[in-house]
């Protein structure tokens, strides 16, 4: 019976352990001294740096053997039934390596130190067969060495050692990265980081390895732009030297810069990503080599979407988008510290501060150069400062942009002006102490006074003083008079007092549609209004330039009855459309600073109206549903100053500027407000309609309502058929040239030079006369009152130096937004030469 039980160890001994080596007679040998012992789980077996006092032999269940280091992590190995404990430790005679534990309920097979080692005296092929094995196993490892160091310098020019910082910063973008980050690390599957250049996307790659359960295999970085159009240091040569992928093992390969991939390689690429297989480069007439499989992971940067990698099916949720830093201006104020700290520690430097006006001029620049722009500003900041304990505004002296040159913010040169725009008078009192019941007057006096304009003041100070004025106010304040405009005033009056007698919500914007619409319906508006002032004569008759201000009021209150704020001003009002197009050319701006906005801002008083909080004043919110920091011209902001009221941030600004530069920088145009700009030239051809034709020697009956309608509606149109006509011959000229809609801007200067020099002659004839016309709407016109009027010729000369003045000024800006030789757009410059001298027939 105990040979049976000795042959059955025998056999189980060479099929399941490493002994079966031995010959059956030392195998019957050990079989003889086995000692069968059974331990419970969770008992120590052995103790690490003991001395061996028996050889086991696991029959069931499992061990866990591990060692520990006072620097790392102890490394655990499970061990299962056919494992041998001791057999190196016994025969040289050496301390255990490791402790060992039982997982499970274990049955163990030992042999006592002294009879195992009387079993080697007598049997020396036990240490025989062990030294073979020895020689075996130092041969193997030598080779292991040998390509391991082979290995080793094969990657080392492209290897990553470690990151080099984490994400920075508690904003959502930030957090989101985090995320993706985190969730990028929890398998291996391909990965597209892209974003704009300078933001560190081989880092977060970095951070995506070092995260993962990989971390311990290599990452390399290759830059893709130099790569071999053949690809052959990555795939490596049939029969020739390996290539990284193969070197690289289950590491981590970082494309960096994918976009710029030679194109021969993308087709490769998108086989490696799909399949996992890629193709060794062979020699031409070489049939294709066989695919070999890659256990790479496949990391890749790129500083725009790629379409194709997007859509390989194994890339699942690992896109990753890294925002630019002029959208996580919430963070700047972290990673300026973070960089701060960075440099001083590298160099033994003390950390200075920063200061909040150096933040706040840090998160109202746009960095193009990102993450890399602010190091390299920091770093240059804390060198200029010369040990300074905080860091100023002035040695951040490089941040601003080029977008922002030639501003000067009014309100920082000149504190009083910002007093006096955050003050009530600023502009309520001047709407309600004094507009509100002016105009009234205004209007009544017309109505109800004497009709003719030598004797009616409404007359006088709508035609002579109102038109001049508004017209020389637009290249300095922009659309100003829209801040103290009558018409939203009693807009906003009934707007007010119906919410207080009849509670309940007024109707959002209808914006798409009005963003669609409103534009030409100013222009109809306006033309129908320009019609109506040329053929019912409202320069000479009171009622009706009366009516046309009622017509015009009429159309505020009613829509301020209906909508919120002031959807009329911005979208519907005839005279808020001109004054938006002419603004454009204002050498005055209100703006924001868009990095402030983002990163300190969370209540958007400014836009939506709110409460008190800090220095920002308790409003409505803008009226035109305008943000400041999201103004690209100045066509949707009135410059009520209700954003510099509201915003405790002292973000918004009044800037000095180049006139108009807005229409060659950051402008939009639209198809109707170019149809309104050509409308507002033929204005002046048809006010002078009579003298022209005289001058052509043409002969109308204008005594006949529907030839005079006709004549009116040609002059009107006239322009802006001229103006088309010459774009398409530029366009035979030039076919790259821009579109019509961008290029008629360049005529703006002529117009609004155009329509002032018309009224030049009101102004300087008619003006001076406000005195006698006010006594006589009174009924003391017999009464002699002082009059001051130019003499014709200073007239002429005035009016002949706009005309000069706007056409040169046009072929100036008509350069600015073309942006091409002279030559290319040469068409535009003579037809804006021939409506000087076709303005200065009528004009001068």
């Amino acid at each position: 019976m105990e040979n049976m039980e000795n042959r059955a160890r025998v056999q189980w001994l060479q099929e399941q352990t490493p002994l079966g080596m031995l010959p059956p007679i030392v195998l019957t040998a050990l079989a003889e001294q086995l000692q069968v012992e059974q331990v419970q789980e969770n008992r120590r077996l052995v103790l690490e740096d003991t001395p061996a006092t028996a050889l086991y032999i696991l029959r069931t269940g499992r061990l866990e053997a591990y060692h520990t280091s006072p620097d790392s992590l102890a490394e655990a190995t499970s061990l299962l039934p056919g494992s041998v404990l001791h057999l190196k430790e016994l025969l040289l005679d050496e301390p255990t390596e490791q402790t060992v534990i039982t997982l499970t309920d274990c049955e163990l097979w030992s042999i006592s130190r002294e009879a195992f080692l009387a079993l080697v005296k007598q049997y020396p092929e036990i240490s025989r067969t062990f030294s073979r094995q020895l020689a075996a196993e130092l041969s193997q490892v030598t080779s292991q060495l040998a390509f391991e160091q082979e290995r080793q310098a094969a990657l080392r020019p492209y290897l990553v050692p470690k990151v080099k910082q984490g994400i920075v910063g508690s904003s959502r973008y930030a957090v989101r990265l985090r995320q993706a980050i985190k969730k990028a690390s929890t398998d291996r599957q391909p990965v597209l980081i892209f974003g704009e250049p300078g933001l560190g996307k081989d880092n977060i790659a970095a951070l995506i390895h070092f995260g993962s359960d990989d971390r311990k295999q290599p990452l390399i970085k290759i830059n893709c732009d130099t790569i071999q159009p053949n690809g052959a240091e990555l795939f490596g040569r049939v029969g020739g030297k390996p290539g990284l992928l193969e070197w690289l093992g289950t590491g981590s390969l970082m494309l960096n810069n994918v976009q710029d991939l030679p194109k021969p390689l993308q087709t490769q690429l998108m086989r490696l990503l799909e399949t996992g297989e890629y193709v060794p480069v062979s020699r031409e007439g070489e049939p294709p080599p066989t695919p070999r499989r890659s256990q790479a992971r496949i990391l890749m940067t790129s500083e725009r979407t790629i379409p194709e990698i997007e859509g390989c099916k194994q890339l699942g949720t690992h896109l990753i988008k890294v925002p630019p830093l002029r959208v996580t201006k919430a963070d700047i104020e972290a990673q300026v510290k973070y960089y701060i700290s960075l440099y001083c520690r590298s160099r033994g430097l003390p950390q200075p501060k920063v200061a909040p006006e150096a933040i706040r001029r840090l998160q109202g620049y746009d960095f193009p150069g990102n993450l890399a722009e602010l190091e390299s500003l920091v770093a240059r900041a804390i060198v200029q400062s010369n040990g300074a304990p905080v860091l100023t505004e002035e040695v951040f002296w490089s941040a601003s942009t080029k977008a922002r040159r030639f501003r000067v913010n009014l309100l920082n040169a000149y504190p009083q002006l910002r007093q006096f725009l955050r003050s009530p008078w600023w502009p309520d009192r001047i709407n309600y102490g004094i507009t509100l019941w002016l105009f009234a007057v205004v209007v009544a006096i017309g109505i109800w006074g004497p009709q003719s304009r030598d004797a009616n003041v409404s007359l006088n100070l709508f035609w002579a003083w109102w038109w001049p004025v508004i017209l020389i106010v637009f290249p300095f304040l922009g659309r100003v008079w829209c801040a103290v405009c009558p018409f939203m005033i009693y807009g906003e009056l009934a707007q007010r007092l119906s919410l207080k007698w009849f509670p309940r919500d007024l109707l959002p914007w209808p914006r798409q549609q009005a963003e669609r619409w409103g534009g030409w319906f100013v222009f109809g508006l306006f033309a129908l209004i320009l019609l109506w002032e040329e053929l019912w004569d409202l320069e000479n008759t009171a009622y009706l330039s009366s009516c046309l201000l009622l017509l015009i009021t009429a159309g505020a209150v009613i829509f301020s009855l209906l909508f919120e704020r002031r959807f009329w001003c911005r979208y519907l009002c005839p005279i808020g459309g001109m004054n938006g197009m002419f603004g454009k050319l204002a050498m005055i701006e209100l703006r924001a600073q868009q990095g402030i906005c983002a990163a300190t801002c969370t209540t958007y008083q400014c836009y939506k109206g709110g409460p008190q909080k800090g220095e920002g004043m308790e409003t409505g919110g803008c009226p035109l549903y305008s943000h400041p920091a999201q103004l690209q011209d100045n066509r949707d902001c009135v410059l009520c100053m209700t954003c510099l009221k509201a915003c405790p941030h002292r973000s918004v600004e009044v800037n000095l500027r180049p006139p108009g530069i807005e229409l060659w920088t950051t402008h939009t145009p639209s198809a109707h407000e170019v149809a309104l700009l050509f409308l507002l030239l033929g204005a002046v051809p048809l006010h002078r309609l009579p003298e022209s034709l005289a001058r052509l020697g043409w002969v109308l009956d204008l005594n006949h309502f529907g030839v005079y309608a006709a004549a009116s509606s040609v002059a009107l149109l006239l322009p802006g058929v001229l103006a088309l006509a010459a774009h398409q011959g530029l366009r035979l000229l030039n076919p790259k040239a821009r579109r019509f809609v961008e290029l008629a801007y360049g005529y703006l200067p002529l117009v609004l030079g155009a329509n002032l020099a018309h009224y030049l002659r009101l102004g300087l004839t008619e003006a001076g006369r406000i005195i006698p016309v006010t006594l006589a709407t009174f009924g003391y016109g017999q009464i002699s009152a002082p009059v001051v009027v130019a003499h014709p010729a200073v007239i002429a000369f005035l009016q002949g130096a706009t005309l000069i003045v706007s056409v040169l000024l046009s072929g100036v800006l008509t350069q600015k937004i073309a942006r091409q030789p002279i030559l290319s757009v040469l068409p535009q410059h003579l037809m804006l030469l021939g409506f000087g001298i076709m303005l200065w027939q009528i004009i001068v």
